[in-house]
């Protein structure tokens, strides 16, 4: 879960206190996100014969809407964009100057073996203007965008320490405090999960977990009117944080020095601290990190025969919609390779969205079971590459249509289709976009000079 914000905390804390959430926006209005996409465009397109400046303007548009697309598809369940494609481009695509805030980095130009022109293009994009887009869109067309996040889960651990014990005696759990801070918690709705004593990530763990622990030293006072010796418990100092189990990515923290404070019994201590540690967090905490636009996971791929292929992996990673980003990492022939994915996709059933959204379309480009997951543990995916039989791996990656095409709606394939050409080009490489593009007629030749002059 990799939540590129500077989140505003709560009124409670200390003006020193920093939310360890590493920030793509300075504020939660200015929210922005990376993300890495690849244009298309037909250059054998009628439109283009005498206007190649067109062609590269059309490159780059298409790059712009799919960077735009990819951060819709943060907020937005894949099905439903599909079905509201044409409402959404209308409203929130073709915004994409004013959505995206730079461009960090855009490759050359390449017209590619499978006919089309390609470009890949790296943006920053202003991901709560496309919320509040979208939130306004659902409230005028009354259709719901803006996918659920489920129920989270919430774990919870709070230790307390006797100061004048020494540090080799570990912390103890305290079931008062944890229990008052479960309280709050359940009052949202949300589920409170057991915290393993191993503090392991496992499958089925919390979403979040909150930890805590806080030191106490006794204290005891002569009163000399009445010669009794009373024994009160002061706070010394105390710590909260919240952490996601399966990444260890620590998404808040904070410590405190309380001021001068005292109670009567450890118990009645331990009851105040449970209620310090949940006043640091508000429903709206959690349901900001619920809308985090993405995870990072670790993509093992075995089988890839030489480095240029893995390049050429990535380059397919990088036009689906639910890749943000790709890096690779570490290379090995025949053995496991490593990328760093940016994820955007669901993450209630990880392991069918991963198979869905990116194996799927993969396979469906080499028409076969050229990729299949052998395992999906925490953040890490392990899959299996088979090279297609009957030609060179990097012939087959460069002579069929890119896998980002298989997932596309409808009205990307009919915006890429200029003409009749660009049909025929798109049936011929795979039949199965032929029921979409038929759909609706193709853009007359000469339609954008006809356009400019109107």
């Amino acid at each position: 879960m990799r939540f590129h914000l500077l989140l505003p905390m709560f009124l409670l804390l200390a003006p020193t206190v920093l939310v360890a959430v590493p920030a793509r926006g300075a504020t939660a209005e200015a929210q922005t996100i990376i993300v890495s996409a690849e244009g298309l465009a037909d250059p054998d397109a009628g439109i283009y014969r005498n206007d190649k400046g067109l062609l590269l303007d059309d490159l780059r548009a298409d790059a712009r809407r799919q960077v735009v697309e990819k951060a819709v598809g943060t907020l937005v369940e894949s099905s439903t964009l599909v079905e509201n494609f044409a409402l959404i481009e209308d409203r929130v695509l073709t915004r994409s100057q004013g959505l995206i805030k730079n461009v960090i980095k855009e490759s050359a130009p390449w017209r590619g073996e499978d006919g089309f022109m390609h470009i890949l293009l790296k943006a920053e994009v202003f991901l709560s203007d496309i919320r509040d887009s979208l939130k306004e869109l659902s409230r005028t067309q009354r259709i719901s965008l803006i996918k659920e996040h489920g129920n989270p889960k919430i774990s919870v651990a709070v230790r307390v320490k006797d100061a004048e014990r020494g540090s080799e005696i570990p912390p103890e759990r305290s079931e008062i405090a944890e229990n008052i801070l479960k309280q709050g918690i359940s009052s949202f709705g949300y589920r409170v999960w057991s915290e393993p004593e191993s503090g392991k990530a496992k499958d089925g763990q919390a979403d979040f977990a909150i930890s805590g622990e806080a030191k106490f030293k006794k204290v005891s006072v002569h009163l000399n009117a009445s010669g009794l010796d009373v024994s009160k418990y002061v706070l010394t100092s105390w710590t909260v944080k919240c952490l996601n189990p399966l990444t260890g990515e620590e998404i808040y923290f904070n410590n405190q020095i309380p001021r001068k404070q005292s109670w009567n019994d450890e118990d009645a201590a331990l009851a105040d601290i449970g209620k310090l540690i949940a006043a640091e967090f508000t429903k709206d905490f959690f349901e900001d990190h619920l809308l985090s636009p993405s995870k990072i996971f670790q993509l093992q791929v075995s089988g890839l025969p030489d480095y240029d292929t893995g390049n050429l992996l990535k380059k397919e990673l990088i036009g689906l919609r639910h890749m943000l980003n790709i890096e690779f990492r570490d290379f090995q022939a025949g053995q496991a390779s490593l990328f760093e994915v940016d994820y955007s996709g669901s993450r209630e059933n990880f392991v069918q969205s991963i198979n869905e959204y990116m194996i799927a379309p993969l396979n469906k480009k080499f028409g076969g079971k050229t990729f299949a997951i052998d395992s999906a543990r925490g953040d890490t995916v392990q899959v299996t590459f088979t090279p297609p039989a009957g030609e060179e791996t990097a012939t087959a990656f460069n002579r069929l249509p890119p896998a980002a095409l298989y997932e596309a709606a409808p009205g990307r394939l009919q915006a890429l289709a200029k003409d009749e050409s660009t049909r025929a080009k798109l049936r011929e490489l795979d039949p199965d976009f032929a029921a979409q593009l038929d759909s609706t007629p193709p853009v007359a030749a000469g339609g954008a000079k006809a356009a400019e002059s109107f």
